[in-house]
Parts: structure tokens; sequence; C-alpha cells
């Protein structure tokens, strides 16, 4: 397995299980079958609303002796409406204890978006907190906190532009390890990805297959399929592979963590199998050629009429 090796030694493999919109009843048996077919790491959230069915699940698995809490990465992530400092450290306590964990071995701020304590999604402008009310890097050094108790064991953001981690870096002395955002041929963000590597932030890519599942709200009208890209395709058929092992071995080449969600066995262990296929340097053009730009997870749900969040990637 690819890994992503961290400053002090740590290491975290390259594919895990995306837990984003997966189905209560269903979430802890993908996570079982994850973990029993050679997965060891599983990307979580608060507010994904499922991690107590993970934790049941690790629970489980860690009970029969196979499989040690030390050799699993666990990343779970900090919800918007517990930025200020006084409410990081009670939302990582709840996630432990939602996960049956004693740490995690990564906590990321979710969004550089802050709420109203207690609002779980925001209906109007009064429910949003202006980053001039709870700025980043006031949350920042609460996580820092937890990371000093032990708590977690690394931190990092997700969905920060180049000019957010670049601020949030320059009023601190620990850069962010890791940042989350949506990697794919559709979006591969090269900048982005070049900044971090210069800075020495890892990335892993969420909706690495395009997230087809989410919600028709969430969805733009006739959007573009990774799955039924014509050159996705076309590599896909040279090695006898789904597209699916394409665009996750994509991502890994790239140096970034990858993490597929799924719910059915099938799926979840032919997405770990794709670390098995070698994508030649051709099959990089042919990807590289797509030149569509398209944004899966626009950020458009943080927008009302007078909060100060427009252009969430933009900020």
């Amino acid at each position: 397995m690819e890994i992503l090796k961290f400053k002090n030694g740590d290491k975290m493999p390259a594919i895990g299980l995306g837990t984003w919109k997966s189905d209560k009843g269903k979430v802890g048996q993908a996570v079982k079958i994850a973990l029993n077919n050679g997965y060891r790491h599983v990307d979580c959230a608060a507010t994904y609303g499922n991690e107590a069915e993970i934790g049941n699940a690790f629970n489980e698995i860690f009970k029969e002796g196979k499989i040690k809490r030390e050799d699993v990465w666990v990343t779970s992530k900090l919800w918007n409406d517990s930025h200020r400092k006084e409410h990081v450290i009670p939302a990582l306590k709840q996630t432990l204890k939602d996960l049956q964990l004693d740490y995690l071995d990564l906590y990321l701020m979710h969004w550089p978006v802050a709420f109203k304590h207690g609002v779980s999604f925001p209906s109007k402008d009064e429910d949003y907190l202006s980053l001039e009310e709870v700025p980043l890097i006031e949350t920042w050094n609460a996580m820092i906190e937890a990371k000093k108790q032990g708590l977690v064991k690394h931190i990092g953001v997700s969905n920060f532009s180049s000019k957010k981690l670049d601020d949030l870096m320059s009023k601190t002395n620990e850069i962010p390890e890791m940042n989350q955002v949506e990697l794919h041929p559709f979006l591969p963000q090269p900048e982005l990805l070049q900044f971090c590597k210069e800075n020495n932030i890892h990335c892993t890519a969420y909706s690495p297959l395009g997230s087809g599942d989410r919600s028709e709200q969430m969805k733009a009208k006739d959007e573009p399929s990774l799955l039924k890209e014509p050159a996705i395709l076309e590599v896909a058929k040279k090695h006898d592979v789904s597209p699916a092992q394409v665009l996750i071995k994509w991502g890994v080449d790239r140096g970034t963590a990858v993490i597929p969600k799924s719910t059915s066995k099938d799926h979840i262990i032919s997405n770990l199998e794709s670390i098995n296929l070698e994508l030649d340097e051709e099959d990089h053009k042919k990807i590289a050629g797509i030149k569509r730009n398209f944004r899966y997870v626009n950020g458009e749900f943080f927008v009302t009429p007078g909060n100060s969040y427009n252009n969430i990637y933009d900020l």
C-alpha cells in the first residue's frame, strides 16, 4: 500500500474508506468489510451523522483482536458550529466518544466557515459568524491544544485555498499537516497541490469518483460524470479495470490520499485493489488532456443573501 509519511514518522495509507453520505444501518457494516479486507484508513466527520455507528464497528473489530487500534488511521473533522476556542475540544471529545476511541490520528477543520454554536446548518444570515468574529487562528490554536493533550496525533484543514492556508500559516508555527479538498481529473487543482507540496502539507482527495450519490439539491443541472468520461473509459478498457479504479490510482499517483466512499462489498474491495493498477505515462497524458473544469461540491450551500461566505473557495 502506498503511504503518506508525516514528519514524526507516522504513516497514513493512501487509500481510505470515505463515509460521507454512507447511510445509517449500512456504514458500520461497510467499515467492517473494509477493515476485514485490508483497509487501514477510515475518514469520518461529525456532520456526517454516522460516527456512533462507525464507533460500534470499531469496537467490534478491535475486540476481535485481529486488527489493533494502532494499525488503523482514523480521521475526523470539526464541524463549523464549534469554531470558538471553548467549543473545539468538547466537539472533539464527542467525536471520540461516538467513535469509541481514545485518540484520533488526524483531526481537520472541516471548512473555513463558522456558524453560531448549535446551528447544524444555516438557513439565514444570522446563523453565521464571520471570520472577524471567530478568526481561523482561534480555532487552530484550540486544535493545537487538543494535540498537546494527546487527543489527536495530527491536525489539519479541509476545503482551504492556498490563500487561506497562507494566511493561517503566517500566524502560527504549527502549520496544517493536511488539506483535504475535492480532487479528480475534472478538478485537478495543480496550483493548490504544488503550494501544499512546497509547504510540506499533505493532501487528501475527496469526491474522487464524482460523488454521484449527492442529494439532488447539491447537483448542477446536467453535471458531467467522471465515471462516464471517455478518456477514463479508454484507460479502464486498456487495463481491464473499472473507471473507479483508474480514478483512484490517478489520485494516488499524484501523491495524494484518496477516500472513495462505498457501502457495497464488491466496490469497497475493488476500490482498494486499484493500488495494484499501473498507469503509464500515456495514461496520465490522456487523463491530463481532459480539459473540463467542474467542481461537484461548489460551496453554494453556504450562500445566504447577506453572509460573508460567498465565493467560498476564493476567500
